[in-house]
């Protein structure tokens, strides 16, 4: 019986997770699957890889489908002896989106617990966290990997404290699993933002070691996160491996060219621009959004209804009541320091007032690690709008210049906000009548003043956006008058939403304080404003008209009559939509592509692009093989343009122009003829290849006979020896040239194509794609799982054995 009053709390806790999950996305119940932009995109660019995985039961690893050829490291590729994957594939067993909902709550309950908070709070923290707003947006798009990996932050966390407190077996455990399960989660950024929440709790933990002169146990404790950590890398070594391999390749590579597209000269040599890392940071002033969600608008589709100004403004217009209730559906009210935003970062009133509660009641100095964090996620989410630290870190803090999107590291703050909040709840609860009273005034007062203080400096506010001068010039003033009305109307009612629920917050516990209310009664009530508050703002963002009938998602693209047009072709080509750029997939769904979505492009190919092809360079399109042209008419009516001028699979050259560097090289297809001529960086492959002309044959031949992502078959026939250029994507990790079935070098040209020496007389040529990575990972991966299995089944039992020990002694 003790053993079932010990764990009931927590096994109703996992069932009301797994009921809330699912009542939250309830289609998923009916068969329905949410419509995630992002998943769209990365359905078009998996296509090949699934349906080849579908026939041939083994992964591809490269796929032709996008970019002209890649690496599918980034694709959802599977490696052999991936054992962590499949523990995550276990916590994971509701349908998706509800199955990263649960693993929100299941981790956050658990840090909730190492910090002795007792199940009943654990539980609505865990909501309230799970329930942020922002957690639940990037669910509605489709930043999948981004959610898993935040879901296992607290784990981690819960881990690290562990450890820190001396609890080092079931510390170290923890941390290890939880740490292999975040970086599984395959989201490098999210992982690096967690490594910085860390940083500052080592040092928390460590000043109070060195403060006790403690020094043995601190290094005992770093001791366990060395082996934790190198477990939890080992044990997903092939893809880290793999990631670091492709980054290299991709745009977040240092690129080798030192000019822009337009000839100026490059200010700096970092991967990514310091205007692209910092595109979206979040406004100083914007930050009030976490206390009310739409002080500066919302999103930019935000249903602002029939009562706006907007409404009024169409319907004078003499739009159709109808229409003008459409329209106003999906306005842009949001008018924050942001390009796009989605919806509001909002945490939630009763959250915030609950953080200022546990500022004045909570006396455990932990307190100060999580408000640390918070404020560090705070600042750097500020970006460019606060340039002094944002300068400092990209230009020396090692890796900080590989991501974008600097407001994204709030996720730091959402998590160690509601920690706050649950602490100052629970440390409520646990203190006397008069310093509840006391903490209790002063928080209400703080809550309120804040939103007093709000609506003193609403004069202040412009309420204009940043797309204002557009709607001004299609729209007129009147409309950007509208629109700026709505603004101030959402800034006021959203205010008076937050007071309320601080107010109503304050108030219950000023009940209990009076013995008006049980304590249970006085905790459910909050919990449920709590969570009440984030539910019926996230509907706003992500609700069940997001989800659509299974066949839909897993079919997200439909054939146009252009695609039909092209697929009646069935040799080996390449398709360049227009339209799309290097930013759609929906080519890469029917054909192979030299577009795509990704956040990290092959590099080369964002090149070509940019300096060639943006340039309407033909000959570069031709050089790689692109056969049709999808266009757009002035009518929007898609048609395909056949270019009879493509250079095919495979040709042979008659001359090489040598170069010294990337620059030389990328300006030397300004005006190269490539069916006759090859560019060529000596420096890089001069021992290759030494002749500067060969003799073309016009009758030589080089045909390709076999088609598959990872395998490419030739033959050729030419009477004198030849360099043969082939219309691939050149990627020195992985693929290797075959002659006759013996193994020879290939190198780069034209920047980007692989290029092949061929003896003269008949030959069969194969291109294989057989990556080392992968081989080299997995087999670090297996023993690394072999190594984590062990220590846990010893911690296990050295953990009940010291159990066994205690009951015995007392």
């Amino acid at each position: 019986m003790k053993i079932l009053d010990k764990f009931y709390p927590h096994v109703l806790a996992l069932v009301g997770f797994v009921l809330i999950s699912l009542i939250y996305f309830y289609p998923v119940l009916q068969g329905k699957k949410i419509f995630q932009s992002d998943i769209v995109q990365y359905t078009g660019m998996a296509k090949e890889q699934n349906d080849f995985r579908a026939v041939e039961n083994t992964e591809p690893y490269w796929t032709n489908s996008a970019f002209g050829g890649m690496p599918t490291y980034q694709l959802g590729a599977n490696y052999p002896h991936e054992y962590i994957s499949k523990l995550d594939h276990i916590l994971r067993f509701l349908p998706r989106p509800a199955d990263y909902l649960f693993l929100y709550f299941l981790g956050f309950y658990g840090l909730l617990l190492v910090l002795k908070i007792d199940p009943l709070k654990a539980f609505l923290g865990a909501l309230a966290f799970g329930l942020s707003t922002y957690l639940i947006v990037i669910l509605g798009v489709g930043h999948n990997a981004k959610a898993h990996a935040i879901a296992y932050m607290p784990l981690v966390i819960a881990g690290v404290i562990l450890v820190f407190r001396k609890r080092f077996i079931l510390g170290g455990i923890l941390t290890m699993v939880a740490a292999s399960l975040e970086i599984n989660a395959n989201h490098f950024q999210m992982t690096y933002y967690l490594l910085i929440l860390i940083l500052i709790f080592s040092c928390y933990f460590s000043y109070k070691f060195i403060k006790q002169k403690d020094y043995k146990n601190l290094l005992f404790a770093f001791g366990i996160f060395g082996i934790a950590g190198i477990l939890a890398i080992g044990v997903n070594a092939t893809n880290l491996l793999a990631t670091k391999e492709y980054a290299d390749f991709s745009t977040r590579g240092k690129s080798e060219l030192t000019f822009n597209p337009d000839g100026s000269k490059k200010v700096n040599d970092n991967a990514l621009s310091r205007d692209y890392i910092t595109e979206y940071s979040y406004g100083i002033a914007e930050s009030f959004n976490l206390l009310t969600p739409r002080l500066f608008g919302g999103s930019n589709n935000e249903n602002i209804g029939t009562e706006s100004k907007m409404y009024e403004f169409m319907v004078s217009q003499s739009v159709p009541e109808d229409q003008a209730k459409n329209f106003v559906s999906g306005m842009p009210t949001y008018w924050g320091d942001q390009p796009i935003v989605a919806a509001p970062a909002y945490i939630g009133a009763v959250v915030f007032f609950l953080v200022i509660l546990a500022l004045f009641i909570d006396k455990r100095k932990i307190k100060y690690a999580f408000l640390a964090g918070a404020i560090v996620s705070l600042l750097l989410s500020w970006g460019k709008n606060f340039p002094i630290l944002t300068d400092f870190l990209i230009d020396f803090m090692p890796m900080y210049n590989k991501f974008r999107a600097v407001s994204s590291i709030q996720v730091l703050l959402e998590l160690c906000v509601p920690v706050l909040a649950i602490m100052g709840l629970h440390s409520f609860f646990k203190s006397d009548k008069e310093t509840q009273w006391k903490a209790l005034w002063q928080s209400g007062a703080v809550g309120l003043g804040i939103i007093v203080f709000l609506f003193l400096i609403k004069g202040s506010f412009s309420f204009s956006g940043s797309s204002d001068s557009y709607f001004m010039e299609s729209y007129g003033p009147d409309f950007v008058d509208a629109l700026k009305a709505d603004r101030r109307s959402l800034y006021s009612a959203d205010l008076l939403r937050s007071g309320f629920f601080i107010l109503v917050s304050a108030g219950i516990l000023w009940l209990f304080i009076k013995n008006k209310l049980a304590q249970n009664t006085a905790i459910i009530l909050v919990g449920f404003l709590m969570v009440f508050d984030l539910f019926f703002i996230d509907k706003n963002y992500v609700s069940g008209k997001d989800f659509l009938n299974a066949s839909e998602v897993d079919v997200p693209f439909h054939e146009t009559p252009s695609d039909a047009k092209i697929l009646q072709d069935t040799t080996n080509y390449r398709v360049f939509e227009v339209s799309g750029n290097l930013s759609s997939s929906r080519a890469s769904y029917f054909h192979k592509s030299i577009g795509g979505y990704h956040a990290a492009k092959p590099r080369r190919m964002q090149q070509l692009f940019d300096y060639q092809i943006a340039k309407n360079n033909m000959a570069v399109l031709d050089m790689l093989n692109v056969k049709y042209i999808i266009q757009t008419d002035k009518e929007g009516k898609e048609f395909p343009i056949q270019n009879p001028e493509n250079n095919g699979n495979a040709w042979f050259v008659s001359q090489v122009k040598f170069v010294q560097t990337a620059d030389e090289e990328m300006k030397a297809l300004d005006h190269l003829d490539p069916k006759n001529s090859a560019v060529i960086n000596q420096k890089e492959f001069g021992e290759f290849i030494a002749e500067k002309s060969f003799v073309k044959d016009s009758l030589a031949t080089i045909v390709l006979q076999k088609y598959k992502p990872n395998y490419l078959k030739y033959r050729s026939n030419n009477p004198q020896k030849g360099l043969a250029l082939f219309s691939e994507m050149y990627y020195k990790n992985g693929w290797n040239a075959f002659i006759d079935g013996k193994k020879v070098p290939h190198f780069r040209a034209n920047y980007a194509l692989r290029a092949l020496n061929i003896p003269a007389g008949k030959h069969v040529i194969e291109f294989k794609f057989e990556p080392e990575v992968v081989k080299t990972g997995s087999t670090i991966a297996l023993y690394s799982s072999i190594g984590m299995l062990f220590l846990i089944v010893c911690g296990l039992y050295f953990e009940r054995k010291k159990k066994w020990y205690d009951i015995k002694k007392h």
